[in-house]
Protein backbone atom coordinates (compact mmCIF):
# COMPACT_ATOMS: atom_id res chain seq x y z
CA UNK A 1 0.00 0.00 0.00
CA UNK A 2 1.33 3.35 -0.69
CA UNK A 3 -0.67 5.72 1.88
CA UNK A 4 -2.62 4.68 4.54
CA UNK A 5 -5.33 7.62 6.04
CA UNK A 6 -7.95 7.72 8.70
CA UNK A 7 -10.95 9.95 8.35
CA UNK A 8 -11.51 10.56 11.76
CA UNK A 9 -14.62 12.54 13.67
CA UNK A 10 -17.64 12.70 15.43
CA UNK A 11 -20.04 10.91 13.27
CA UNK A 12 -23.47 12.33 11.27
CA UNK A 13 -21.07 15.02 9.88
CA UNK A 14 -21.06 13.54 5.62
CA UNK A 15 -18.29 10.64 6.62
CA UNK A 16 -20.63 8.51 4.82
CA UNK A 17 -21.30 9.99 1.69
CA UNK A 18 -17.46 10.97 1.61
CA UNK A 19 -16.94 7.08 1.98
CA UNK A 20 -18.93 6.73 -1.42
CA UNK A 21 -16.81 9.36 -2.97
CA UNK A 22 -13.75 8.23 -1.57
CA UNK A 23 -15.00 4.64 -3.03
CA UNK A 24 -15.49 6.00 -6.23
CA UNK A 25 -11.12 6.99 -6.80
CA UNK A 26 -9.87 4.13 -8.64
CA UNK A 27 -6.79 4.34 -6.80
CA UNK A 28 -8.06 4.30 -3.31
CA UNK A 29 -9.51 1.45 -1.21
CA UNK A 30 -12.41 2.47 1.14
CA UNK A 31 -12.96 0.95 4.07
CA UNK A 32 -16.32 2.03 5.22
CA UNK A 33 -16.41 1.34 8.92
CA UNK A 34 -14.04 -1.27 9.58
CA UNK A 35 -12.62 -0.18 13.18
CA UNK A 36 -16.08 0.69 14.39
CA UNK A 37 -17.02 -2.66 13.09
CA UNK A 38 -13.92 -4.41 15.32
CA UNK A 39 -13.79 -1.86 17.65
CA UNK A 40 -11.38 -1.72 20.12
CA UNK A 41 -10.29 -5.50 20.44
CA UNK A 42 -9.51 -5.04 16.66
CA UNK A 43 -6.03 -3.68 17.68
CA UNK A 44 -4.45 -6.04 20.01
CA UNK A 45 -1.00 -5.69 21.21
CA UNK A 46 1.43 -8.80 20.85
CA UNK A 47 1.51 -11.13 17.40
CA UNK A 48 -1.52 -13.17 16.24
CA UNK A 49 -1.38 -16.02 13.58
CA UNK A 50 -4.04 -15.85 11.07
CA UNK A 51 -6.47 -17.95 12.70
CA UNK A 52 -6.66 -15.40 15.67
CA UNK A 53 -6.81 -12.30 13.20
CA UNK A 54 -9.57 -13.85 11.40
CA UNK A 55 -11.83 -14.43 14.71
CA UNK A 56 -11.62 -10.40 15.06
CA UNK A 57 -13.07 -9.71 11.56
CA UNK A 58 -15.48 -12.62 11.54
CA UNK A 59 -17.28 -12.71 14.88
CA UNK A 60 -20.28 -10.76 15.25
CA UNK A 61 -19.97 -7.30 17.29
CA UNK A 62 -21.93 -7.82 20.05
CA UNK A 63 -23.22 -4.22 20.48
CA UNK A 64 -24.66 -4.08 16.68
CA UNK A 65 -26.31 -7.85 16.81
CA UNK A 66 -28.23 -6.30 20.16
CA UNK A 67 -29.40 -3.27 18.25
CA UNK A 68 -30.52 -5.72 15.05
CA UNK A 69 -32.25 -7.96 17.26
CA UNK A 70 -34.21 -5.47 19.11
CA UNK A 71 -35.61 -3.42 16.40
CA UNK A 72 -33.06 -0.15 16.48
CA UNK A 73 -30.24 -0.95 13.82
CA UNK A 74 -28.19 1.53 12.62
CA UNK A 75 -28.62 2.95 8.62
CA UNK A 76 -24.88 2.16 8.19
CA UNK A 77 -25.56 -1.55 8.42
CA UNK A 78 -25.77 -2.06 5.00
CA UNK A 79 -25.75 -6.02 4.71
CA UNK A 80 -29.20 -6.31 6.64
CA UNK A 81 -30.38 -4.55 3.66
CA UNK A 82 -29.83 -7.08 1.16
CA UNK A 83 -29.20 -9.79 3.84
CA UNK A 84 -26.93 -13.11 2.48
CA UNK A 85 -26.57 -16.38 4.27
CA UNK A 86 -25.51 -14.59 7.67
CA UNK A 87 -28.39 -13.31 10.01
CA UNK A 88 -28.62 -12.03 13.66
CA UNK A 89 -30.85 -14.58 14.55
CA UNK A 90 -28.67 -17.74 13.39
CA UNK A 91 -25.09 -17.55 12.24
CA UNK A 92 -24.83 -13.82 13.78
CA UNK A 93 -23.44 -11.32 10.97
CA UNK A 94 -19.62 -11.08 10.84
CA UNK A 95 -18.35 -7.93 11.47
CA UNK A 96 -16.27 -7.54 8.59
CA UNK A 97 -20.04 -8.43 6.45
CA UNK A 98 -22.33 -5.85 8.09
CA UNK A 99 -20.75 -2.36 6.89
CA UNK A 100 -17.12 -3.17 4.99
CA UNK A 101 -17.50 -5.85 2.63
CA UNK A 102 -21.38 -4.67 1.58
CA UNK A 103 -19.06 -1.22 0.57
CA UNK A 104 -16.68 -3.11 -1.63
CA UNK A 105 -19.11 -5.76 -3.83
CA UNK A 106 -22.41 -6.75 -4.57
CA UNK A 107 -21.11 -10.11 -3.34
CA UNK A 108 -20.52 -9.81 0.03
CA UNK A 109 -20.23 -13.50 1.31
CA UNK A 110 -18.20 -14.96 -1.33
CA UNK A 111 -15.64 -11.73 -1.15
CA UNK A 112 -15.62 -12.95 3.16
CA UNK A 113 -15.41 -16.91 1.75
CA UNK A 114 -12.44 -15.52 -0.43
CA UNK A 115 -10.97 -13.84 2.50
CA UNK A 116 -11.17 -16.54 4.78
CA UNK A 117 -9.08 -19.12 2.25
CA UNK A 118 -6.64 -17.05 2.40
CA UNK A 119 -6.34 -14.84 5.91
CA UNK A 120 -6.34 -18.17 8.21
CA UNK A 121 -3.17 -19.38 6.85
CA UNK A 122 -1.08 -16.35 7.11
CA UNK A 123 1.76 -16.73 9.40
CA UNK A 124 1.88 -15.26 13.22
CA UNK A 125 3.20 -11.15 12.75
CA UNK A 126 1.28 -7.93 14.66
CA UNK A 127 -1.65 -6.83 14.21
CA UNK A 128 -0.63 -4.13 12.17
CA UNK A 129 1.37 -6.45 9.30
CA UNK A 130 -2.04 -8.75 9.29
CA UNK A 131 -3.67 -5.76 8.75
CA UNK A 132 -1.55 -3.94 5.95
CA UNK A 133 -1.37 -7.87 4.44
CA UNK A 134 -5.76 -7.15 4.74
CA UNK A 135 -5.40 -4.04 2.51
CA UNK A 136 -3.16 -5.31 0.30
CA UNK A 137 -5.00 -8.51 -0.15
CA UNK A 138 -8.08 -6.12 -0.86
CA UNK A 139 -6.77 -3.30 -3.05
CA UNK A 140 -5.18 -5.58 -5.04
CA UNK A 141 -8.65 -6.98 -6.25
CA UNK A 142 -9.24 -3.83 -8.26
CA UNK A 143 -5.52 -2.26 -7.99
CA UNK A 144 -6.04 0.15 -5.16
CA UNK A 145 -2.91 1.40 -3.65
CA UNK A 146 -4.09 4.21 -1.23
CA UNK A 147 -5.72 2.72 1.76
CA UNK A 148 -8.63 5.47 3.33
CA UNK A 149 -10.50 3.94 6.53
CA UNK A 150 -13.51 6.11 7.45
CA UNK A 151 -15.54 5.35 10.73
CA UNK A 152 -18.29 7.44 12.71
CA UNK A 153 -17.58 8.34 16.05
CA UNK A 154 -13.71 7.47 15.61
CA UNK A 155 -12.18 10.78 17.47
CA UNK A 156 -11.38 8.73 20.49
CA UNK A 157 -9.12 6.20 18.90
CA UNK A 158 -6.44 8.31 17.44
CA UNK A 159 -4.08 7.59 20.17
CA UNK A 160 -4.25 4.03 19.30
CA UNK A 161 -4.52 4.40 15.78
CA UNK A 162 -1.01 6.10 16.20
CA UNK A 163 0.29 3.14 18.08
CA UNK A 164 -0.31 0.53 16.32
CA UNK A 165 0.08 2.75 12.77
CA UNK A 166 2.60 5.26 13.44
CA UNK A 167 3.30 6.20 9.62
CA UNK A 168 -0.27 6.67 9.26
CA UNK A 169 -2.47 9.86 8.30
CA UNK A 170 -5.60 11.69 9.64
CA UNK A 171 -8.24 13.66 8.16
CA UNK A 172 -10.23 15.37 10.90
CA UNK A 173 -14.21 15.82 9.35
CA UNK A 174 -16.19 17.98 11.43
CA UNK A 175 -19.65 19.69 10.83
CA UNK A 176 -21.09 22.78 12.56
CA UNK A 177 -22.34 21.55 15.61
CA UNK A 178 -25.63 22.68 16.27
CA UNK A 179 -26.08 20.73 12.99
CA UNK A 180 -24.28 18.15 13.93
CA UNK A 181 -25.73 17.28 17.14
CA UNK A 182 -29.39 17.48 15.97
CA UNK A 183 -28.28 14.56 13.26
CA UNK A 184 -27.22 12.76 16.27
CA UNK A 185 -30.29 13.11 18.26
CA UNK A 186 -32.20 11.34 15.41
CA UNK A 187 -29.43 8.90 14.72
CA UNK A 188 -30.87 5.49 16.57
CA UNK A 189 -26.99 4.63 16.95
CA UNK A 190 -26.20 8.41 18.99
CA UNK A 191 -29.61 7.86 20.98
CA UNK A 192 -28.48 4.20 22.22
CA UNK A 193 -24.67 6.03 22.80
CA UNK A 194 -26.46 8.59 24.97
CA UNK A 195 -28.56 6.32 26.83
CA UNK A 196 -25.19 3.84 27.63
CA UNK A 197 -23.72 6.87 29.16
CA UNK A 198 -26.48 8.03 30.77
CA UNK A 199 -26.56 4.90 32.36
CA UNK A 200 -22.84 4.96 33.35
CA UNK A 201 -23.17 8.37 35.13
CA UNK A 202 -25.93 7.49 37.36
CA UNK A 203 -24.13 3.84 38.53
CA UNK A 204 -20.13 5.58 38.19
CA UNK A 205 -18.96 2.60 36.83
CA UNK A 206 -16.64 3.34 33.65
CA UNK A 207 -17.42 0.59 31.47
CA UNK A 208 -20.78 -0.77 30.94
CA UNK A 209 -19.43 -4.55 31.09
CA UNK A 210 -18.21 -3.56 35.13
CA UNK A 211 -21.96 -2.77 36.00
CA UNK A 212 -23.21 -4.52 38.99
CA UNK A 213 -26.27 -6.37 39.70
CA UNK A 214 -26.87 -3.59 42.51
CA UNK A 215 -26.42 -1.21 40.51
CA UNK A 216 -28.46 -2.27 37.57
CA UNK A 217 -31.49 -3.00 40.00
CA UNK A 218 -30.94 1.14 40.98
CA UNK A 219 -31.51 1.82 37.28
CA UNK A 220 -34.99 3.58 36.37
CA UNK A 221 -37.08 1.67 34.44
CA UNK A 222 -36.31 4.30 31.30
CA UNK A 223 -32.53 2.56 31.33
CA UNK A 224 -32.37 -0.93 32.82
CA UNK A 225 -34.03 -2.85 30.43
CA UNK A 226 -31.47 -1.86 27.81
CA UNK A 227 -29.32 -3.93 29.10
CA UNK A 228 -31.50 -6.96 29.08
CA UNK A 229 -30.95 -9.49 25.59
CA UNK A 230 -34.23 -8.00 24.56
CA UNK A 231 -35.85 -4.00 25.25
CA UNK A 232 -38.90 -2.17 23.90
CA UNK A 233 -37.36 -0.44 20.98
CA UNK A 234 -39.42 2.42 21.85
CA UNK A 235 -37.06 2.87 25.01
CA UNK A 236 -34.45 4.24 21.92
CA UNK A 237 -36.88 5.47 19.33
CA UNK A 238 -39.43 7.25 21.01
CA UNK A 239 -37.67 8.51 24.46
CA UNK A 240 -37.54 12.30 24.64
CA UNK A 241 -33.47 12.74 25.05
CA UNK A 242 -32.86 16.70 24.88
CA UNK A 243 -31.05 17.75 22.38
CA UNK A 244 -28.89 20.11 23.72
CA UNK A 245 -27.08 17.20 25.95
CA UNK A 246 -26.05 16.22 21.80
CA UNK A 247 -24.66 19.17 22.00
CA UNK A 248 -22.50 18.76 25.23
CA UNK A 249 -21.56 15.27 23.73
CA UNK A 250 -20.20 16.92 20.62
CA UNK A 251 -18.13 19.50 22.09
CA UNK A 252 -17.08 16.75 24.64
CA UNK A 253 -15.90 14.48 21.32
CA UNK A 254 -14.64 17.52 19.24
CA UNK A 255 -12.63 19.10 22.15
CA UNK A 256 -11.04 15.41 23.51
CA UNK A 257 -9.83 15.07 19.63
CA UNK A 258 -8.33 18.16 18.98
CA UNK A 259 -6.36 17.50 21.45
CA UNK A 260 -5.39 14.17 20.25
CA UNK A 261 -4.80 15.16 16.94
CA UNK A 262 -2.67 17.97 18.02
CA UNK A 263 0.23 15.64 18.86
CA UNK A 264 0.00 14.40 15.48
CA UNK A 265 3.19 15.13 13.28
CA UNK A 266 1.57 18.60 11.19
CA UNK A 267 2.44 16.67 8.20
CA UNK A 268 0.31 13.60 8.74
CA UNK A 269 -2.96 15.24 9.68
CA UNK A 270 -5.10 18.10 7.47
CA UNK A 271 -9.05 18.82 8.44
CA UNK A 272 -12.01 18.86 6.23
CA UNK A 273 -15.25 20.71 6.86
CA UNK A 274 -18.27 19.77 5.93
CA UNK A 275 -19.46 23.12 4.81
CA UNK A 276 -16.39 23.69 3.24
CA UNK A 277 -16.67 20.33 1.14
CA UNK A 278 -20.34 21.27 -0.06
CA UNK A 279 -19.25 25.39 -1.02
CA UNK A 280 -16.18 24.36 -2.62
CA UNK A 281 -15.95 20.41 -3.43
CA UNK A 282 -13.69 20.57 -6.32
CA UNK A 283 -11.22 22.68 -4.66
CA UNK A 284 -11.87 20.57 -1.19
CA UNK A 285 -12.27 16.96 -3.14
CA UNK A 286 -8.43 18.01 -4.84
CA UNK A 287 -6.69 18.64 -1.49
CA UNK A 288 -7.83 15.62 -0.18
CA UNK A 289 -6.69 13.59 -3.06
CA UNK A 290 -3.26 15.43 -2.59
CA UNK A 291 -3.48 14.56 1.16
CA UNK A 292 -3.83 11.05 0.57
CA UNK A 293 -1.43 10.50 -1.74
CA UNK A 294 -3.64 10.25 -5.42
CA UNK A 295 -4.23 12.29 -8.41
CA UNK A 296 -7.73 14.59 -8.40
CA UNK A 297 -9.15 13.07 -11.69
CA UNK A 298 -11.13 15.13 -13.33
CA UNK A 299 -14.10 12.42 -13.72
CA UNK A 300 -13.78 11.72 -10.40
CA UNK A 301 -14.00 15.78 -8.98
CA UNK A 302 -17.34 15.07 -11.10
CA UNK A 303 -18.70 11.83 -9.61
CA UNK A 304 -17.88 13.23 -6.05
CA UNK A 305 -19.62 16.96 -7.00
CA UNK A 306 -22.74 15.27 -8.37
CA UNK A 307 -22.59 13.26 -4.63
CA UNK A 308 -22.90 16.29 -2.63
CA UNK A 309 -26.39 18.23 -1.62
CA UNK A 310 -26.52 21.06 0.48
CA UNK A 311 -30.20 19.87 2.10
CA UNK A 312 -28.65 18.72 5.55
CA UNK A 313 -27.25 22.67 5.54
CA UNK A 314 -28.56 24.66 8.64
CA UNK A 315 -31.26 22.01 10.25
CA UNK A 316 -30.39 23.07 13.62
CA UNK A 317 -31.78 26.94 12.63
CA UNK A 318 -35.42 25.32 12.24
CA UNK A 319 -35.59 24.59 15.92
CA UNK A 320 -37.80 26.45 18.07
CA UNK A 321 -35.69 29.69 19.44
CA UNK A 322 -35.55 28.07 23.01
CA UNK A 323 -34.35 24.57 21.74
CA UNK A 324 -31.99 26.20 19.25
CA UNK A 325 -30.18 28.89 21.65
CA UNK A 326 -29.54 25.97 24.57
CA UNK A 327 -28.05 23.81 21.66
CA UNK A 328 -25.61 26.73 20.33
CA UNK A 329 -24.77 27.32 24.15
CA UNK A 330 -24.07 23.53 24.45
CA UNK A 331 -21.73 23.60 21.54
CA UNK A 332 -19.64 26.51 22.32
CA UNK A 333 -16.91 24.63 23.98
CA UNK A 334 -16.57 22.57 20.71
CA UNK A 335 -16.83 25.26 18.27
CA UNK A 336 -14.49 27.50 20.54
CA UNK A 337 -11.66 24.21 20.42
CA UNK A 338 -12.13 24.06 16.69
CA UNK A 339 -12.02 27.87 16.14
CA UNK A 340 -8.65 28.04 18.54
CA UNK A 341 -6.49 25.23 16.92
CA UNK A 342 -7.17 26.03 13.34
CA UNK A 343 -6.07 29.92 14.38
CA UNK A 344 -2.79 28.12 15.60
CA UNK A 345 -2.11 26.46 12.83
CA UNK A 346 -2.84 23.17 14.58
CA UNK A 347 -4.68 21.50 12.31
CA UNK A 348 -3.99 22.47 8.89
Amino acid sequence: MRTLTFVVGTGRSGSTALSGIVHAHPDVLSLNELLSSVQSQGLPAGQLDGEEFWRLLAEPNPQFETMIRNGVPMPEFLYTRRPGRFATDTTGIPALSLMVLPHLTDDPDKLFDDLEGQVRGWPRRTVAEHYAALFGLLGGREGRTAVVERSGYSLHRVPLLRKVFPHARFVHLFRDGPDCALSMSRHTGYRLIFLLREILARSGAERIEELTEEQIRALPPTLSPLLAERFDPALVLDSDLPVARFGALWSELIVQGVAHLDEVPAAQRTTLAYEDLLDEPREELTRLADFIGVEPLPRWLDTGVARLGSSRRGAARRLPAPQLAALQESCVPGTQALRSDRAQGGLT
